[in-house]
């Protein structure tokens, strides 16, 4: 029985350890503006030195963005799809998604409506 329950433990932590180099998750916070913006690219270039397949922006903290937060969204997923991964948004508010479905960005990026619905589908994908 001991040895079933090593067996688990290690199962699972092995599955963990793989998630985790499969997808890395940014949640960024506050107002995602001009003043941020050089902070957010940045971000997302430290997380594709992990070599992901997937990088999720998680904007459960987020309370608002700007048209320069936008280009740092769109620069971000320029440099995500050229290191070979996808970028996935979750948890959007209304006001991000209005700027996004003002500027078409909806079309370009897949958004889930939480991060549970993301994990839920990121296998899928």
């Amino acid at each position: 029985m001991k040895h079933r329950n090593l067996l688990n433990f290690y199962s699972n932590f092995l599955v963990l350890l793989s998630m985790t180099a499969y997808f890395q998750v940014y949640q960024p916070s506050g107002m995602v503006d001009g003043t941020k913006a050089p902070q957010f690219r940045q971000k997302i270039q430290e997380l594709l030195q992990a070599n992901p397949k997937v990088i999720v922006i998680d904007f459960k903290d987020v309370s608002f963005m700007d048209s320069s937060g936008l280009g740092a969204l769109v620069l971000s997923l320029k440099t995500v799809r050229a290191a070979g991964a996808k970028l996935f948004l979750c948890s959007v508010n209304e006001q991000v998604m209005m700027l996004l479905e003002l500027t078409d960005m909806h079309k370009v990026f897949r958004i889930f409506e939480s991060r549970e619905e993301l994990e839920k589908n990121i296998m899928n994908v």
